[in-house]
């Protein structure tokens, strides 16, 4: 949203000035003069009052005509977490049976005030909760080994049983010494803005941005098809996911390794399937997906079953254009696809630099091979 009243502008503008690192990710400031758009934070010379303008989404900022600004790269920087809330998901995850309280954030010169609004914003959690559900995460895998539910309760934390029986009882649908279904969700940056990478113990389920318009409906789809409740914290497949997709996004990986776990009919597995066969640096017509799948009137079902994807990038319905090769709809919005295309376009050309007739007729992001 453009931000239009000047006492928040005022406000915002004095935090440019003072490279309020408490307000990376609040705003995006875009520079009438040079065309530019920066965070909080960034290091360039602060242009005149009048000559800027704010806006509450980098995405904006892109639809007005901004570019991102090379000293700050505010994609990539826009969403990382302030130093006080680093500084305390850091202790967090290094002590995971321990609870750092708000006497003892302030103690150690962090704002709780602070660090709570910041994971409300991002997270949609408080960061007690956060807390909470990574205790529960590594109780209820104690569990599994075979340890008692009292020592695994004591030693997370849980001042008794029947507290940490309710709690996991209200996270998870089940008792603490029955089989109890999770999925956990990580956050992590990329170049394109945050992701959610979302996981069972089988494999990955979800992996979207943040600001994806349909996420709290593919989150309620997920826990009601998976019978599994969706908590924060991290296991294998997350970390595979954040390492894959940062290599991907640094331009050398073109395939994926991940295992899947992704409940969907068996029409839209074989839609998904399509979609992974689709090579780097191509793409395809919903009508050529639906011919391949042997079902040429089945168009519009294809492209629904393509927007129900709930795993961006690694199963790749940005490479689905319209028939003329126009770019049509996506849930991580249009100038995503468009960056994800040239980028898989660019380096696969480069790639191939050896080959000149390999790009031949590529053009630029939008156009499939006939």
């Amino acid at each position: 949203m453009l931000i239009t009243d000047n006492r928040q502008i005022d406000t915002y503008y004095h935090a440019l000035l003072d490279r309020a690192a408490d307000h990376v990710g609040i705003f995006y400031v875009g520079v009438r003069t040079t065309g530019v758009f920066c965070i909080a934070t960034c290091r360039a010379r602060k242009p005149k009052r009048e000559n800027v303008v704010f806006y509450t989404d980098f995405k904006e900022a892109l639809d007005a005509g901004y570019r991102p600004c090379k000293v700050c790269r505010p994609t990539e920087n826009a969403h990382a977490a302030p130093p006080e809330v680093a500084e305390a998901v850091d202790w967090v995850r290094r002590h995971p049976k321990e609870r750092l309280s708000d006497w003892q954030l302030r103690q150690r010169g962090l704002s709780p005030e602070r660090i709570r609004r910041w994971f409300q914003r991002h997270h949609r959690m408080s960061f007690q909760a956060f807390q909470r559900s990574l205790r529960i995460n590594a109780a209820l895998e104690e569990l599994k080994t075979g340890r008692r539910a009292t020592d695994a309760a004591l030693d997370n934390g849980y001042e008794s049983l029947s507290g940490f029986g309710y709690t996991v009882k209200k996270l998870t649908g089940g008792a603490p010494t029955a089989e109890a279904s999770v999925l956990l969700i990580h956050r992590f940056t990329t170049p394109l803005g945050p992701m959610f990478a979302c996981a069972s113990e089988r494999g990955l389920c979800l992996l979207e941005f943040v600001d994806r318009r349909m996420l709290e409906t593919e989150f309620k789809d997920l826990q009601r098809l998976l019978r599994a409740r969706i908590l924060a914290g991290e296991n294998a497949h997350t970390r595979q996911a954040e390492r894959e997709i940062g290599e991907y996004f640094a331009g050398v990986r073109q395939r994926f390794d991940l295992l899947l776990d992704t409940p969907g009919s068996e029409f839209q597995q074989s839609v998904w399937r399509a979609l992974q066969a689709i090579p780097y640096g191509h793409t395809a017509s919903y009508a050529e997906q639906a011919a391949k799948l042997g079902r040429p009137q089945a168009v519009r079902a294809v492209a629904g079953a393509n927007g129900a994807n709930r795993v961006a990038i690694v199963v790749p319905c940005h490479r689905v254009v319209g028939k003329d090769g126009a770019l049509t709809g996506y849930g991580g919005g249009l100038a995503r696809k468009q960056w994800l295309l040239e980028h898989e376009q660019r380096l696969q050309c480069s790639a191939a630099a050896t080959r000149p007739h390999f790009c031949h007729g590529q053009g630029g992001a939008g156009q499939h091979k006939k």
